[in-house]
Order: C-alpha cells, then sequence, then structure tokens
C-alpha cells in the first residue's frame, strides 16, 4: 500500500518537517490574530499556565488583559475572574501531549534511520538509565519548590524541570547522549555505541540522585530521606509484576512473543508507577514517613474518586483508594506489550522500539518521579 508521502511525491522526512512547520505556523498566527481565544483559552489555559502556575508554587494561574497573576488560595482562584489554570494535567492536555509525542516520534525514527542505528533491542535497554532520570529530575523540582530563598533554580529557569517542559529537556539531553555515543563508535573509540550511551544514563542519573542526597544529608529544602518507602514501593512493583510475568508465561506466552524481555521491563516499569500510587497516596501514614500525597493526574484521581464512590468507608479504611490503579497499570502494560508481536517488529524495526520506549518511559517516568517525591518527603 502506498504511503501519504509516495502518493504526494514528498520524501516523508521533508512531509513530517513541512507538516510540523504548518501546524506551529497555525498557532502562531491564531495567537496573533485571536490572542484571547487560541492562545489565552488554548495555549495559556490547559499547556502554558500550569507551568507558569508550578513554577511560582501558586495554587493556580489567572490570565487577564495579557496579565496573568498568581493566587495562593483556593478560595481566590475559585472566584478568580480571567482564565484559570491550575499546576499539572488535564484531559486536554494530555491529548495534546499524546500527539506531540507521536509527531516527535516520527520525527525520531528519521534521525535515527540517518544515524542507521535503533534497529536492536539493545537500544532499549541502553535507554533505561535515561527514563529513571527523568523522574529524578522532576523531583529536584519539588525540592525546588520548597526551597523559598534557597532554591536552585528560580522562575523561569525553573520551568525547564517542569512538566511537560522537562519531557524536553531530557529529550535534550538523552539526544545530546546519543549522538555523541554515536560519534564515538564511529571514531573507534568504542565497539559499540549502546555502551557509552548507558553510560552516560547512569551518570546523569547518579549525579541527579546525588544532588537530592545531599539535600536529605543538609537538610536544606525540608528534604528528608525515608528508605522504607523506597523499599516498600520497588518490592510491591517486582512483586506485582513478577506474578503478572509468571501468569503470562504459564498461561499464554504468546503475548510475550514479540518484545521477549523487553515486555517485563515495560510491565515492571509501569508496576513502579502503580505502586508509588498505592504507597504515596494511601500508606504514607502506615510507613511513618509523614501525610500520604495527592493525585497528579487526572487519571490517577478519577480512580480514587470512582473507588472511593464504589467501596464503603470501612472497607477503604483498611483496603485504600489507589490500589485499583495499580491493577489498571498493569493490564494496560499486558495489553500493551500483546499488542507488539513478531510481525510489527519485522516490518518496522526503529519505530518499534521507539514506541516501546515511549511506552515505558510513560510509566516509569512519572512512577520514579512519585517513588522519589515520597521517598525524599518533597
Amino acid at each position: 500500500m502506498a504511503t501519504v508521502a509516495d502518493r504526494v511525491g514528498i520524501p516523508p522526512e521533508r512531509l513530517w518537517g513541512g507538516t510540523v512547520a504548518t501546524l506551529l505556523t497555525l498557532l502562531v498566527v491564531g495567537s496573533l490574530a485571536l490572542p484571547r481565544l487560541v492562545y489565552d483559552r488554548f495555549v495559556w489555559q490547559y499547556f502554558w499556565g500550569p507551568v507558569e502556575a508550578d513554577a511560582n508554587s501558586a495554587v493556580c494561574a489567572v490570565r487577564g488583559g495579557g496579565v496573568t497573576e498568581y493566587l495562593t488560595s483556593s478560595s481566590a482562584c475559585a472566584s478568580a475572574q480571567g482564565v484559570v489554570a491550575y499546576p499539572g494535567y488535564t484531559l486536554v492536555s494530555e491529548v495534546g501531549y499524546v500527539v506531540i509525542l507521536l509527531i516527535a516520534l516520527t520525527g525520531v525514527v528519521f534521525l535515527l534511520r540517518r544515524l542507521d542505528i535503533g534497529e536492536s533491542k539493545d537500544f532499549f535497554y541502553a535507554l533505561f538509565p535515561f527514563m529513571f532520570f527523568g523522574g529524578a529530575l522532576r523531583v529536584v523540582e519539588d525540592a525546588n519548590d520548597t526551597g523559598g530563598a534557597d532554591a536552585l533554580l528560580s522562575y523561569p529557569w525553573n520551568t525547564l524541570i517542569i512538566s511537560p517542559v522537562i519531557y524536553f529537556t531530557v529529550f535534550g539531553i538523552t539526544l545530546l547522549a546519543v549522538v555523541g555515543s554515536v560519534l564515538l563508535e564511529r571514531r573507534g573509540a568504542v565497539d559499540r555505541f549502546e555502551v557509552p550511551l548507558l553510560g552516560s544514563g547512569v551518570f546523569v542519573l547518579m549525579v541527579t540522585l546525588g544532588y537530592l542526597g545531599s539535600l536529605a544529608i543538609s537538610g536544606t529544602n525540608d528534604v528528608v530521606f525515608r528508605p522504607i518507602v523506597l523499599v516498600v514501593t520497588l518490592v510491591l512493583a517486582t512483586g506485582t509484576a513478577g506474578v503478572t510475568w509468571w501468569l503470562i508465561r504459564r498461561y499464554k506466552p504468546e503475548i510475550n512473543r514479540g518484545t521477549g524481555t523487553v515486555g517485563a521491563v515495560i510491565i515492571w516499569g509501569h508496576a513502579v508507577d502503580g505502586a508509588a500510587n498505592v504507597v504515596g497516596l494511601d500508606w504514607m501514614p502506615a510507613l511513618g514517613a509523614g501525610p500520604n500525597l495527592v493525585p497528579k493526574h487526572p487519571v490517577n484521581q478519577a480512580i480514587v474518586d470512582l473507588t472511593g464512590s464504589v467501596l464503603p468507608a470501612s472497607i477503604l479504611a483498611v483496603t485504600g483508594d489507589a490500589w485499583p490503579f495499580l491493577l489498571v497499570k498493569l493490564v494496560a502494560a499486558t495489553l500493551v506489550v500483546w499488542v507488539f508481536d513478531e510481525q510489527i517488529f519485522e516490518e518496522s524495526p526503529r519505530y518499534t522500539i521507539l514506541l516501546l520506549i515511549a511506552v515505558l518511559a510513560v510509566g516509569l517516568g512519572p512512577g520514579t518521579r512519585d517513588m522519589l517525591r515520597a521517598t525524599f518527603g518533597v
């Protein structure tokens, strides 16, 4: 079947670039021509406004007449006049980021094709530490919020490590590591570029964790180290992922026929996300680790609200209301792994590997952030 690029007679890379340029042009022109509608009520309210509010440690940001105000009380936000944006995600923004992710992945496929890399599962494993790094770097911003005058970064620089801008920051660092590692291989300094790529990921992760550790040791920014949270989260994630993996291998081995051990890593990564929510939202007081956290994503909040409305209070007092999120993550990860059969790998190995990396990142990245937030009390 002919692709769109074949039918219009334009190379796919050029077609992708033209599409991205057209979308950006429409967004910029729309924001200039209809600023109140396109910029204020779409770009700002759902994408940039939440970042501004988060970066300024505000309950919400309010925009009116081209001026942005940061409010620090829920009552003031509820009665505010103008366009109101709250820190975190909305369903609109999450859909928008999925679209951006798919467009970006296509562009990365063209880059990997030009570099002639990315067809091996070794590339997936080499990028594994960068997914932990992204979540850990986001916790640096959480600690930065509590710092006051001792904050590491002030506005607007702290937006670089706030979601979703942090994804671009981590992507840029990862891209530099990939290109640098490939150059080392091409110049004969290393036999395989995956080795320095893996090493660079471990390095930036260790630097980030080291910084958080130094804050905990010094007591700066009210950061404390609660190893029990880290241990319980990883044990819960590993145990539930292990049971899920055993069930797959025992009763439905075709689910994992295409991905192999990559599938196990993906299920474990999403189990970390689910377990971090269970521990952070329900188990913190029981572990002596301070108050429970609050959900950061609409899906998490929706599941917590649904559980709370369905189960009686007597049961919730024992089970908590976040545990269904762990089950949802395990089931969803298993279904995704099932989709990636052997045929998909054969037809488009690069794009398949990238999709698997993205699938793991959207679970392990937020999961790492939630786990380390609870671990370091931020």
